[in-house]
């Protein structure tokens, strides 16, 4: 080889990178949207749509931008922590009166994808050698954002084997004979994603008791408040592991209930046993904060603090938030009936015991594969849908084409 030869070789070091594959949910959003046929449908990607397929603007989100422009006075960079009144609002809307103040550590976060990257570097340097117990299954996301963050991650029973039911037996032995003190353990606080399958209250008060008795640390994924049983109702599970845990920490997401996906609005809570202990975790979070991103995105933040210190727009937002659970149950009860029409087709009766926008199906791999390439219907290959991307004036045909792929 010639030194030109070893020269160009050197220079170009990128050229035996990889192709990444897709992102197994993103990646079917991209093909939907080449997909030229006029009868398609998405319910892959995880977004609320409307009657007319489009993600809204909640009326509260454009009364709050409008007052914005008129009081912005700056464009500069917001403190490490995020916003002070978004940081109070939030920490009013997730923890109420039940925690000291004192006691929490609050920053604000590109959304709870960011807020999750954020906990998870935190339990890899503050809590190591701590595992992060996942539910099976997940958020396809979550275990890759905690393998990121230097957690070693492990699992624990969730779904049944019908996949349409919680196997909580299963779950609190897992939790109880697997995990060490000291691991952390993810649950979904509402709505669970990707199965639409959610504890019972009851079931709630048994997790905590072996979350505090295992001495483990709570990581609750909070994303999807209002969209399951209502803005309180939804919260049950988190407040009734808080009532049992002295330490927590909490990834909240505004992004879904605001209808502000792209802002990327989003929360870690970290609940101490005292307030010097929170004050230090605040230091250390601030630390990761800093090293990542830096300080984070105003607009979003913004909107959601303005929103919730209105007692007009704060109500505006409820009955529209409300409007979309709303919704989303009559979707669920709109497809169960359709299917129920289709001869020969399964009962679906079990998606209306399910919660929030997601639910696992029961299609195959196969069938979900059938259904993208024969009709134009996009579903995750492990059969999750997203009930809130369903179209009503086509729900007769969404009907007969699954019943289709399952005959």
């Amino acid at each position: 080889m010639t030194a030109t030869e070893s020269a160009t070789a050197a220079s170009h070091r990128f050229d035996s990178i990889p192709l990444a594959p897709p992102d197994a949910i993103l990646g079917l959003t991209e093909a939907f949207a080449a997909d030229t046929r006029s009868e398609k449908m998405n319910l892959s990607v995880g977004v609320y749509k409307d009657a007319s397929g489009v993600t809204p603007i909640m009326k509260c989100v454009k009364a709050a931008e409008q007052k914005l422009i008129e009081t912005e006075k700056t464009k500069g960079y917001l403190s490490i922590d995020g916003l002070p009144d978004y940081r109070s609002d939030v920490q009013k809307l997730v923890f109420g009166d039940r925690i000291d103040a004192g006691r929490i550590a609050m920053v604000q976060a590109p959304g709870g994808t960011g807020a999750l990257r954020v906990a998870g570097e935190f339990l890899a340097r503050q809590c190591s050698p701590t595992r992060v117990f996942l539910p099976n299954p997940t958020w396809a996301n979550h275990n890759a954002i905690m393998q990121s963050a230097g957690v070693n991650v492990e699992s624990y029973s969730y779904l049944a084997d019908d996949r349409r039911s919680l196997n909580f037996e299963a779950m609190l032995n897992d939790l109880s004979t697997k995990t060490r003190p000291g691991d952390a353990v993810l649950l979904h606080a509402c709505c669970h994603n990707p199965t639409g399958v959610d504890p019972t209250a009851d079931q709630w008060k048994e997790i905590a008791r072996v979350v505090s008795s295992q001495g483990l640390i709570p990581l609750l994924d909070f994303a999807y408040q209002g969209f399951g049983d209502g803005l309180e109702a939804d919260a049950v599970g988190l407040h009734t592991m808080l009532d049992a845990c002295a330490e927590a920490i909490v990834c909240s997401s505004y992004s879904k209930n605001f209808g502000l996906y792209s802002e990327r609005v989003g929360a870690v809570g970290l609940v101490a046993g005292t307030p010097a202990a929170a004050t230090a975790s605040l230091s250390q979070l601030k630390v990761i904060v800093r090293s990542n991103y830096s300080n984070p995105p105003r607009h979003g933040g913004a909107i959601v603090a303005t929103v919730l210190s209105d007692d007009e727009l704060t109500q505006m937002w409820k009955a529209e938030l409300e409007e979309m659970r709303l919704r989303i149950t009559h979707l669920r009860e709109q497809f169960v009936a359709g299917m129920a029409k289709q001869s020969g087709a399964p009962d679906f009766s079990f998606l209306l015991k399910q919660k929030g926008m997601f639910s696992y199906s029961g299609l195959t791999a196969m069938q979900a594969d059938e259904l993208r390439t024969k009709h134009g219907v996009y579903v995750v290959g492990s059969g999750r849908i997203n009930v809130a991307g369903m179209d009503e004036k086509r729900m007769d045909w969404l009907c007969s084409v699954v019943a289709d792929v399952l005959a």
